[in-house]
């Protein structure tokens, strides 16, 4: 089965007998010839060839090193770091928050599970919080909830480029004295209340993954203004280029230059393209931004479509994603699915989410063991998940919309067409369909 969708080909490829379903992904553009715009190009290849010759192969190189000085450009905090991929800037900001054994770490459950991995693997319990109906973000309100006495961290995640609602989001941290960890990975260069998001918690991540709006092809950035915070977290991935970092206190001197003998270090090449993106995110967001705006005015008098609300005082960036919210009870209770497939016979490469809610994965629900022998395993002293009606209610009725950056002049009139046209026909009767 194959699933076009923000930009992204997704390929479940079932084999028989024994072999495990396999994941393959790259960064293929939807509906390409209604777009000029491609993710990788001459001058990321340029960028990568002239690296090669001069052998900026390994460790903290001068590109990478000036990357890392336009990210505390870009977000205007003191320290900023490149890591192997978003997962490793998240593990690394755990580890540096002091989550382990017997801590919890808060997270909505319409995520991708990247955001609360790290959190087992460093012995603590995930806790899965609702999602908002309307903006299908963090839910403040639930968030306040579920902390305990145990909570160490709030994971808040920017999902689909949609910023969350930080000044709900701070209160509950300021009054819990729990650290937030921004998770930025589809939101580069989103803002709310004017600043980019990524400047409000405690530390922040961004993945450089493939297909995110700046790539790396594999990489990440974990950036904070605490200054213990970042150079624990360059502590836990930096083997070998701790001693290259600017650390500014004498606190982990005598870690030099091996830290905790973990890697978590990005490849320069990839940080070199990375580089190139950074340069052409003011572009993309441009081109993405009016792209969407325009496709939700255009879709407005479609009575059973909503878009997913923006927070007050958010302003979306990346677009890793355009989900828009299906109101089956206005349309007869038609699904999603019907509704896809309605779009995609007219030529739109809609998709249903590809998210699973992570209260619901064998992992989180059930359990296992992480190692053998019964020695560490998950769910041990976890909280059983609960129901999360609103995310339970959301996520089914989600679809999603391709995302065009650079869009020929006839494309909005071609989709906005194609749109009301599978609309109308879901619209009538099922005999008339």
């Amino acid at each position: 089965e194959h699933l076009v969708a923000d930009g992204e080909l997704h390929c479940w490829a079932y084999y028989s007998g024994a072999m495990p379903r396999e994941f393959v992904q790259t960064a293929a553009p939807a509906l390409p010839e209604l777009d000029r715009w491609r993710q990788v190009g001459e001058e990321e290849a340029r960028a990568a060839y002239e690296m090669t010759l001069r052998n900026e192969l390994s460790g903290g190189t001068p590109v990478v090193r000036a990357f890392e000085a336009a990210w505390r450009e870009f977000t205007g905090l003191r320290h900023a770091v490149t890591v192997s991929n978003g997962t490793a800037a998240l593990y690394s900001a755990m580890y540096a928050l002091g989550v382990g054994p017997g801590a919890e770490v808060i997270t909505p459950a319409w995520n991708w599970i990247c955001s609360i991995a790290p959190a087992p693997m460093l012995g603590a319990a995930p806790v899965f919080c609702d999602v908002d109906s309307e903006t299908g973000l963090l839910d403040p309100a639930d968030l306040s909830r579920r902390i305990t006495p145990r909570t160490k961290a709030i994971i808040a995640v920017h999902l689909w480029g949609w910023p969350c609602d930080l000044d709900a989001i701070m209160a509950v941290s300021r009054e819990a004295g729990v650290a937030v960890i921004e998770d930025c990975s589809h939101a580069h260069g989103a803002t709310y209340r004017g600043k980019p998001v990524g400047t409000f918690g405690r530390v922040a991540c961004w993945s450089l993954q493939g297909s995110k709006p700046v790539s790396a092809g594999e990489g990440g950035v974990l950036a904070t203004d605490d200054t213990g915070v970042f150079e624990r977290a360059c502590l836990a991935g930096q083997v070998n280029r701790l001693a290259g970092i600017d650390l500014e206190t004498p606190d982990y001197e005598r870690f030099q230059p091996y830290g905790t003998g973990m890697k978590f270090r990005a490849h320069p090449l990839g940080i070199g393209i990375a580089a190139v993106q950074l340069r052409k995110l003011g572009a993309l967001n441009a081109g993405r931004t009016a792209w969407v705006e325009a496709v939700e005015a255009g879709i407005r008098d479609i009575p059973f479509l909503a878009p997913l609300r923006v927070p007050d005082g958010g302003r979306r960036g990346g677009f890793y994603g355009f989900p828009v919210r299906l109101l089956p009870e206005r349309v007869g209770g038609i699904t999603a699915g019907e509704f896809i497939a309605a779009l995609r016979a007219e030529g739109v490469q809609a998709s249903a989410n590809a998210y699973p809610l992570l209260h619901r994965l064998p992992v989180f629900a059930e359990g296992g063991e992480l190692y053998p022998a019964g020695r560490a395993p998950l769910r041990a002293g976890w909280r059983t998940p609960e129901p999360l009606p609103r995310a339970e209610a959301l996520i089914p009725h989600v679809v999603f919309l391709p995302v065009l950056t650079d869009p020929v002049p006839e494309a909005l009139s071609w989709m906005l067409a194609r749109i009301h046209r599978a609309a109308a026909k879901v619209a009538l009767p099922p005999s008339g369909r």
